[in-house]
């Protein structure tokens, strides 16, 4: 007898509807075609086992599997389950007629649990695309895949309760999420607080700007001065997500499998710091089965990269053009998937070897050239794509132990980013960017124009401190930026002086 029954295929960040086709006839073994991996092929006795512990016995004749379209490499467990489902209904062991509306995916333990699987959400979206009406996955990925409206999504723990289902021997109601409630009680559970920094109001303000124009930002400074503290809380002044970044973030990690039991809708922007010995590929995306890495992971949030040097120099080149494209692309030989990658890069690196390197107290002990040697591990390049160099001095005693002073709580800097923002989301309500670091030249000739006192400053600076075309572009990104927050339509001549303020890194007398 031959049945079908439906799954679905991850590539990317979308999903594929997958045709499981069973034919149970003449012979005497299985067969799985329709080019699939190794944990496809495993997955007959795992079959075998869920459905013998479960009360069912596995058809003593030929069956033949095909899993089309034929020519897609179909990868992992998830099928284990609607492979089993077409077993038991092309040996007619079950009776329904759900299997026609019905996505099904799920791995199969050998007592007939189901484990948990990658891509819940972008298998729910495509399900409904494609007119299913009830999707069923283990209970664990169920609130996932249940914000999507218009598809009933049943999360299920066992090979007998997916039976009863389907035969309705047995009622279970769909799993019901809401997402906007969801979203909006998590939106403003932020564990970190800017109030917890003593002092360091210049690195706060730098912090401020490039959050408000999401600027790339990088903070050089000696040990124990602060820049892990002042990144980690970088997140609790941007902007709150919107649903559809919320929806996009959380395909992503749903893909990576990164979202955990039971959950639903992303309402934290992530926030990713991955150690400095990190692969390329891991940090990119890619491998033999193509995953997001943790350039996409940071996807409407920050990557934050600490210790910069210590990091391998093809790991950093290969963050240059994320950088400028917002988006990955990894290429194979038939295939190529796109995962997006529009993160703030965050950065945090000491001056040198010893880290005591332009310190206002104790004497940096490398020997001549090591700290220039030490700054070069960095390129050219991938610097002139960081908007903001920012020094970070340490917080003497006196502002440590201040006790009186109230530090100024995030939700007051993050109602200035978000007005700011609200600025940039007006001038660029016809162009598909969202802040002023998205800037192309042509919208920065059109948007960031200067007086001619303005353009004297910028030149002195250029011609001294020897500055790029791109470090040009970017100070004027920025001085856009700080315009806005003061809320300024035109950029003004102390707007400009604190953005050239903020390239530390290219002024002569670094590191000699």
């Amino acid at each position: 007898m031959l049945l079908k029954t439906y799954g679905s295929a991850v590539y990317g960040i979308s999903a594929q509807l997958i045709t499981i086709e069973v034919d149970v006839g003449q012979g005497a073994k299985t067969q799985i075609i329709g080019l699939p991996d190794n944990a496809v092929k495993e997955s007959q006795p795992r079959v075998n086992s869920a459905m013998k512990n479960s009360g069912f016995t596995y058809p003593r004749k030929g069956v033949v599997i095909n899993m089309a379209p034929a020519d897609i490499k179909k990868e992992g467990s998830a099928y284990d389950l609607p492979i089993a489902i077409g077993v038991m209904a092309a040996g007619e062991l079950i009776v329904t007629d759900l299997l026609n509306e019905t996505i099904i995916m799920g791995e199969l333990s050998l007592d007939g649990s189901l484990l948990p699987i990658k891509g819940a959400l972008p298998i729910a979206i495509q399900a409904q695309k494609d007119g299913f009406k009830k999707l069923i996955l283990p209970s664990a990925n169920a609130r996932e895949a249940a914000i999507v409206k218009d598809l009933d999504v049943y999360g299920l723990e066992h090979l007998k309760e997916v039976v009863e289902f389907l035969q309705g021997e047995r009622e279970y109601k769909p799993v019901v999420v809401d997402p906007r409630n969801e979203f909006a009680d998590n939106i403003d559970k932020l564990i970190y607080d800017f109030s917890d920094v003593k002092g360091q109001e210049n690195i706060k303000r730098a912090m401020e700007i490039a959050a408000a124009g999401g600027h790339n930002i990088i903070l050089i400074g000696p040990p124990g001065a602060g820049k892990t503290m002042l990144a980690k809380r970088l997140n609790t002044i941007l902007p709150p997500m919107n649903l559809h970044e919320a929806l996009e973030t959380t395909k992503i990690h749903s893909v990576a499998g990164r979202l955990g039991s039971n959950a639903s809708l992303m309402a934290q922007r992530p926030f990713r710091s991955p150690h400095h010995t990190i692969s390329d590929v891991a940090l990119v995306g890619g491998g033999n089965n193509p995953q997001p890495g943790e350039i996409s992971l940071a996807h409407n949030g920050v990557l934050f990269l600490d210790e910069l040097p210590e990091f391998k120099r093809t790991v950093l080149e290969v963050l240059r053009q994320p950088l400028e494209d917002r988006k990955v692309t990894i290429s194979r030989a038939k295939f190529s998937v796109d995962y997006p990658s529009s993160m703030m890069l965050v950065a945090s690196m000491n001056p040198c070897p010893c880290g005591y390197f332009n310190h206002p107290e104790k004497e940096c002990v490398c020997a001549p050239g090591v700290v220039q040697k030490y700054l070069s591990k960095i390129s050219g390049p991938l610097l002139d794509r960081i908007d903001i160099h920012i020094e970070v001095t340490p917080v003497k005693f006196e502002e440590l132990n201040e006790t009186i002073k109230d530090e100024e709580k995030s939700s007051a800097i993050r109602n200035r980013v978000i007005q700011a923002r609200e600025l940039q989301q007006k001038r660029f309500e016809k162009i598909p960017i969202y802040n002023n670091a998205q800037m192309e030249s042509n919208l920065i000739r059109q948007y960031c124009e200067i007086n001619p006192a303005g353009a004297l400053l910028l030149k002195n600076a250029m011609n001294k401190l020897n500055l790029s075309a791109r470090a040009y572009d970017r100070i004027l990104k920025v001085s856009r930026t700080i315009a806005d927050l003061s809320g300024n339509d035109h950029i003004l001549m102390e707007h400009l002086a604190e953005a050239i303020h903020y390239r530390s890194l290219d002024r002569e007398n670094w590191g000699v």
